[in-house]
């Protein structure tokens, strides 16, 4: 793919909170982009930073800010977001920029 994707947690008794990195590895600036990806466990967002979060199910979205359009290649947007989990807080592990998937 031409991403990268880290993510990184921090777990306690119910809830988390994750920061998200996306490197462009590609050769062109993205400009505007949408990363999703599906929890394995129960997770719950409940708020977001430097993105708009929205999941539904497993499924969760996220797409840039007005401020955070573009992705240098190289580069790398980050965001994060707080949420909640009661059986499984397992990390996710595949992820998609703009419909491509990351490594």
């Amino acid at each position: 793919g031409t991403c990268q994707v880290s993510y990184v947690k921090n777990e306690w008794g119910g809830g988390f909170t994750a920061n998200v990195t996306v490197t462009n590895t590609g050769t062109s600036t993205v400009n505007g982009w949408t990363v999703t990806w599906s929890f394995p466990g129960d997770q719950k967002v409940t708020n977001a930073w430097n993105a708009n979060v929205t999941q539904s199910g497993s499924a969760v979205t996220a797409t840039n800010m007005s401020y955070n359009p573009a992705i240098a290649p190289g580069g790398n947007v980050q965001f994060g977001f707080q949420g909640t989990w009661a059986g499984n807080d397992t990390s996710p592990s595949a992820f998609t920029l703009n419909g491509n998937a990351c490594s």
